[in-house]
C-alpha cells in the first residue's frame, strides 16, 4: 500500500510528517510512504500579525481542499493551529503521544545587564496570550525590577523568529518548547545546519521554561493532528495503532474550554490539560473576548471528594498555624560541578551562597521561584507544586543529560531519584497547636504531618488531605491514604461551609471567586 502524507513547507512542519512516517512504517513495515509538501495561506503571508488574520483555517484549509481532490492521503497539523469547529468531511484520525507543551522564554545574554539598569524589556511574540499573561508574572519572575514589559510582533517560522532575536533590537523570544525541541531532536542529515544555528543561539541566551500555572498554552499545543477524509475508513484502521488515546482525550478537553468561551485560537486564553496519577489537572488563565477574567488552577480525581464540612472541624484554617519548626541553617558549601540545583524550599538556598548564572536552577513551586528572584537568581523552571516526579524535561534544549542535586532539609524526603544536600535542619518550636474537635486535616509538608503524628497518634484515625507529590507518599508511608487538593487554599475553598467571596475591583467591576467541583475559577462581571 502506498500512503502520501502532506503538510506545510517548513522544517518544523517536515519533521512532523516525518514522525507520523516513521511511526507508521514501525507498525507497516511493507508501507510505502510518500511525502507532500507546500505552503498554506498563513506562510506567503508573513507581513499582518497572526491576530489580524482570518481565525479559520489560516493554516490548514488549503490542505483540507487538496485532502477532498485526493492531492494526498491524509494531512499532519500542529494541532493548535486547527479550528475547533469539526469538519463535517474530515476528521482527525489519529494523534502521536504530545511533546511537552510548555512555552520557552529566551533571553540574550549581551541585553541582560541593560535590562536590569533599565527595567524594561522587550520580547517577541504574536501571541496575545502570551503578551497578556506574561506581562504580570515576569514582573515576579525575572531577578530584575521591571517597570515595563513591552511585547513586539514577530512571524515566521522558528529558526526564523530565532534570528529576528538577534537581528532586532529586542532582549526575548517567546516560541513554543516542543517547536525548538522537535527541531533539535529530528536524525535527519537534511535539519544539521538548522540545528547547528540553533545550538550557537542558545549559547548566547539564558532561558525560562514557563509554567502552566502563570502561562498555560494555546489548547492543543505541542500535539499532531493526523487528518484524514471522513471516506477513508482504510486510513483510519491503518493509523488506529499509532494514535495516543491520552493525547487525544486531554487535546479534546482543552478545545471543549476553549470553546465554551467562545473559542477562537485570537483570544488571550491559555488552558492546559494533564492527567496525572492522582487526577486531572487543569491550568485555566486569561481573558475572553467578552471581558471574562480567567484564573484558575484546578483538580479532578476519581476519589470522591468528603461533602462540605464545618469549619470549626477543619485545620490549619490558616496556614501559618502549621509553622511549628524552626530552620537552622547547616554549613554547605556550593557544589563544584555544576550540577542542577532543585530547590524544595527557597529557604533550602543558602544565603551566602553565589549561583552562576550558568548553573541551572529548578524550584518546586511558583512561590519558591518569585522567593528566589526577588534574591536576584535566575530560576529556569518549576514542577509546579506537583511534585518532584515532574520532570523538567531539558536536556534536549542543554544539549546533554543533567546532574541534578536536590537542596532541602536534614531529614527531607530521600526516596526520589535525585541525591540531596542537605542545608537546614527543622527544629521543633515548643508550641503545640490545638487539635482539639478537628477532623479533617490539610498537610504542607510530610515533616509537619510526621511531628504531628509523634504528639498525637490518634491523628492517624482522621481524614486527611495534602497536595500530590512528597507529602502525599510520606503520608501513605504511614499508612495513611490522603485526599489530594493542589494546594491549601483550594483545599479550604472547597471544603468549608461558607460563602462565595465577592471582591471590587479597581475598575469597579465585581470578580466573584467560584469554587466549583472541578476547581476555582475568578470571574470578572463587567
Amino acid at each position: 500500500m502506498r500512503v502520501t502524507i502532506a503538510s506545510r513547507r517548513s522544517e518544523l512542519a517536515r519533521i512532523q510528517a516525518l514522525q507520523v512516517g516513521e511511526a507508521l512504517r514501525a507498525v507497516h513495515p511493507q508501507l510505502e510512504i510518500n511525502y507532500s509538501f507546500r505552503e498554506s495561506l498563513g506562510d506567503k503571508n508573513l507581513e499582518r500579525p497572526l491576530w489580524q488574520m482570518p481565525e479559520k483555517g489560516v493554516f490548514t484549509q488549503d490542505f483540507r481542499e487538496g485532502l477532498l481532490r485526493g492531492e494526498f492521503d491524509l494531512v499532519v497539523h500542529s494541532w493548535k493551529d486547527l479550528t475547533i469547529e469539526n469538519d463535517p468531511e474530515t476528521e482527525i484520525a489519529a494523534t502521536l503521544p504530545r511533546a511537552d507543551a510548555r512555552d520557552l522564554l529566551l533571553v540574550r545574554n549581551d541585553r541582560w545587564a541593560e535590562v536590569e539598569r533599565t527595567g524594561v524589556i522587550a520580547i517577541l511574540t504574536s501571541s496575545p496570550r502570551r503578551a497578556y499573561n506574561l506581562d504580570s508574572f515576569l514582573r515576579e519572575a525575572l531577578p530584575a525590577k521591571l517597570r515595563e514589559l513591552n511585547f513586539v510582533n514577530v512571524r515566521g517560522n522558528v529558526p526564523t523568529r530565532v534570528r529576528k532575536l538577534f537581528q532586532l533590537d529586542v532582549d526575548g523570544l517567546v516560541v513554543a518548547k516542543a517547536a525548538l525541541d522537535r527541531l533539535l531532536e529530528a536524525n535527519q542529515a537534511e535539519f544539521a545546519a538548522t540545528q547547528t544555528e540553533l545550538r550557537d543561539a542558545l549559547s548566547r541566551c539564558r532561558f525560562i521554561v514557563l509554567p502552566f500555572r502563570a502561562n498555560p498554552s494555546a489548547p492543543a499545543q505541542g500535539a499532531l493532528a493526523i487528518e484524514i477524509s471522513r471516506r477513508r475508513e482504510d486510513l483510519r484502521d491503518l493509523l488506529a495503532p499509532i494514535n495516543c488515546p491520552e493525547t487525544l482525550a486531554v487535546v479534546a478537553r482543552e478545545r471543549e474550554i476553549l470553546a465554551n468561551h467562545g473559542g477562537g485560537c485570537h483570544q488571550k486564553i491559555g488552558v492546559s490539560v494533564l492527567h496525572r496519577p492522582f487526577g486531572e489537572v487543569t491550568f485555566l488563565r486569561g481573558v475572553s473576548d467578552a471581558g471574562q477574567v480567567l484564573d484558575g488552577c484546578s483538580l479532578q480525581t476519581a476519589r470522591p471528594r468528603p461533602l462540605k464540612i464545618p469549619r470549626e472541624q477543619l485545620w490549619p484554617l490558616n496556614s501559618s498555624e502549621v509553622d511549628w519548626f524552626q530552620r537552622e541553617a547547616i554549613p554547605a558549601k556550593v557544589p563544584d560541578d555544576q550540577a542542577a540545583l532543585w530547590i524544595a524550599k527557597a529557604d533550602a538556598l543558602p544565603n551566602d551562597w553565589i549561583v552562576d548564572q550558568s548553573r541551572i536552577v529548578w524550584a518546586s513551586g511558583l512561590e519558591t521561584w518569585k522567593r528566589l528572584a526577588r534574591r536576584g537568581i535566575w530560576v529556569n523552571g518549576c514542577a509546579e507544586s506537583l511534585g518532584e516526579q515532574e520532570e523538567p524535561k531539558i536536556e534536549t534544549l542543554i544539549g546533554s543529560q543533567l546532574n541534578w542535586l536536590k537542596l532541602t532539609h536534614e531529614h527531607g524526603y530521600a526516596e526520589g531519584s535525585m541525591p540531596i544536600l542537605a542545608t537546614y535542619r527543622l527544629v521543633p518550636k515548643d508550641n503545640r497547636a490545638d487539635l482539639e474537635g478537628k477532623k479533617y486535616f490539610f498537610w504542607k509538608s510530610g515533616s509537619s504531618f510526621e511531628h504531628a503524628l509523634t504528639l498525637n497518634p490518634s491523628l492517624k484515625e482522621m481524614t486527611h488531605f495534602c497536595g500530590p507529590g512528597n507529602t502525599q507518599r510520606i503520608l501513605e508511608r504511614n499508612g495513611v491514604e490522603p485526599n489530594v487538593f493542589l494546594d491549601h487554599t483550594q483545599w479550604l475553598a472547597e471544603m468549608s461551609e461558607q460563602q462565595v467571596p465577592r471582591v471590587r475591583t479597581a475598575s469597579g467591576s465585581d470578580r466573584i471567586i467560584c469554587h466549583f467541583p472541578f476547581g476555582i475559577f475568578h470571574l470578572l462581571i463587567v
